[in-house]
C-alpha cells in the first residue's frame, strides 16, 4: 500500500508544487516541471511513492485569452519525458485532481467545451511522461441542476465527447452532498471509468446505506486487475471556528483536519474483509508531514498493518 498527499510541501521550504506566476511574467511548463524534479527527489528521501501534482502545472495551458501558452506540452516534449522517467525510476504514483469548474454535465455547452481542453491537457501531460494507466485524472460528476438523474445522463454523453486517450485516464469518485457511490456505479457500468473511493464523502453522503466495507470493494472492482486501484481518506477537523465577529461555530465535518486520526485509520483498515490491494491518498491539510506522522502512529499502533 502507497500512501501519498496532495500538491503543496510542508516539510522542506522552498518547493513549490507549480510556476504560479501570472500570465504577464510568462509562467511556464518547464518552469513547473523543474519544481516537480525537486519534489521527486524530496519525496524519496521521505520514502512517499504517490503524490498528487498541481493541476496548473502547465500555467494557462488552454486558456481562450493567451494562446501563446497554448503549445507548452509540445514545447516541454523532452523535459515532459525526463521527469516520467525519473517518476518510474522512483516507482512513483502520480496523478492529478481536475480543477472544481472542470464539469462534464454542464449545461452551457462553452463551459463544457472549456471542461474537455482542460482534460485533454492534463491527459497530455501524463502521456507525455510516458506514465502508465494508474496515472489518473480524478474528477467528479459536477452539478446537480435540479435534475439528479440527467446530471448523471449529461454527464455520460459528456464522457462520450472526450478523445479516447482522455477518457483513458479518468477516474470518478463520488462526492459529499450530490452522488454517492451507488451513482457513481450507475455511470461507471455505462462508460466503464473507473471509481474511487473517498470514505469521507462516504460518511457524509451515503443516502443507501451502503457499508463503508462494500462501498469500496464496489469502487475497486472497477479497476483492471493488472492496476491497483487508489482511494481518498482523511478525517473531519473538529476545531472550533469563529466568524467575523469572533463568534465560536462548529466546524463543517466536509473540512479536511491537518492530521489524519490515526485510529480512525486503522479502524477502517482493520473493518475490510480480504480484498486487493489499493493505494491511499491522504487528503490533510498538513500534506506531507500528515502522511509522515502517520506512518510513525502506524508504527507505534498498529504494526501489522504495515508489515
Amino acid at each position: 500500500m502507497k500512501l501519498g498527499f496532495p500538491q503543496h510541501i510542508l516539510g522542506r521550504a522552498g518547493l513549490r508544487s507549480h510556476d504560479g506566476r501570472r500570465w504577464q511574467n510568462n509562467p511556464h511548463l518547464s518552469v513547473s516541471l523543474a519544481y516537480l524534479r525537486d519534489i521527486l527527489l524530496y519525496l524519496d528521501s521521505r520514502d512517499i511513492r504517490m503524490y498528487r501534482m498541481a493541476a496548473d502545472l502547465a500555467p494557462y495551458l488552454t486558456h481562450p485569452d493567451h494562446p501563446r501558452f497554448h503549445n507548452q506540452i509540445e514545447e516541454c516534449a523532452a523535459e515532459l519525458a525526463a521527469v516520467g522517467d525519473l517518476a518510474r525510476r522512483l516507482g512513483m504514483r502520480l496523478s492529478f485532481h481536475a480543477p472544481a469548474h472542470v464539469l462534464l454535465n454542464a449545461p452551457d455547452p462553452e463551459r463544457l467545451e472549456a471542461s474537455r481542453r482542460t482534460l485533454d491537457g492534463l491527459a497530455a501531460i501524463l502521456d507525455g511522461m510516458g506514465l502508465g494507466p494508474e496515472a489518473v485524472i480524478v474528477i467528479h460528476v459536477g452539478g446537480h441542476y435540479q435534475d439528479h438523474d440527467g446530471a448523471m445522463a449529461a454527464f455520460v454523453r459528456g464522457w462520450e465527447g472526450l478523445l479516447e486517450r482522455t477518457r483513458d485516464r479518468l477516474a470518478l469518485e463520488h462526492d459529499d452532498r450530490r452522488f454517492d457511490v451507488a451513482d457513481a456505479l450507475w455511470v461507471h457500468q455505462r462508460t466503464g471509468v473507473r471509481l474511487i473511493f473517498d470514505m469521507l464523502h462516504h460518511r457524509l453522503h451515503n443516502p443507501r446505506g451502503i457499508p463503508a466495507p462494500e462501498a469500496l470493494a464496489i469502487c475497486l472492482s472497477t479497476w483492471p486487475l493488472h492496476q491497483t486501484p487508489k482511494i481518498h481518506f482523511a478525517t473531519p477537523t473538529t476545531e472550533m471556528v469563529r466568524d467575523r465577529k469572533g463568534q465560536p461555530h462548529p466546524p463543517r465535518l466536509n473540512r479536511h483536519s491537518h492530521y489524519i486520526n490515526p485510529f480512525a485509520f486503522i479502524d477502517f483498515l482493520r473493518s475490510l474483509p480480504p480484498m486487493r490491494d489499493f493505494d491511499v491518498m491522504l487528503e490533510a491539510r498538513a500534506r506531507d508531514l500528515a502522511l509522515l506522522q502517520l506512518r510513525r502512529h502506524l508504527a507505534r499502533f498498529a504494526p501489522d498493518l504495515v508489515q
